[in-house]
């Protein structure tokens, strides 16, 4: 059989306009969405620059609160020495910590002075501590000291989670 030849040309399709409609997209759409902007929680701390006295932190002018998983709170007034698991007692985040910090600060020696001091166990999240800030913020709460957990705390903590 004979071949027949053709003059068929293969079609080419210019795509210069496609890139410039693209990057025209690209950039409508860069300069019509608004950012995110990030969601910052003021922190207070100390000015470096004066030179004061630490306040003694006693029991009874102090509340410690031990963050726990599964968004569990909870909190003790007593030395560590004496901790266990009658002492550590739970709360719920909220209005129910709110009242706990207020009614503390209200009977406390020295009510001006007196300290929440907040530890988080490794089962607790980022959550757990922000909530806590937050509580911290809402009550005025201006003296808070964030803190590693003690090996009595951490202790008396799991075993107040064994059923």
């Amino acid at each position: 059989m004979a071949e027949i030849a053709t003059n068929a040309r293969v079609a080419r399709v210019d795509m210069t306009p496609m890139v410039d409609l693209g990057f025209l997209l690209i950039t409508f759409f860069m300069f019509t969405t608004t950012f995110s902007t990030p969601n910052m929680m003021k922190l207070v701390m100390p000015d470096t620059n004066q030179v004061l006295d630490p306040p003694d932190v006693t029991q009874e002018n102090s509340l410690t609160l031990v963050l726990g998983k599964n968004d569990r709170i909870f909190w003790h007034q007593i030395n560590y020495n004496e901790l266990n698991t009658d002492y550590l007692k739970e709360v719920n985040y909220g209005i129910t910590l709110r009242q706990l910090i207020l009614e503390k600060r209200k009977n406390a020696v020295e009510p001006e002075s007196f300290t929440v001091i907040i530890r988080a166990t490794d089962d607790a999240n980022y959550k757990n501590a922000v909530d806590a800030l937050d509580e911290m913020t809402i009550t005025k709460q201006e003296r808070y000291v964030l803190a590693d957990i003690t090996p009595k705390e951490k202790q008396v903590y799991e075993a107040k989670l064994k059923p």
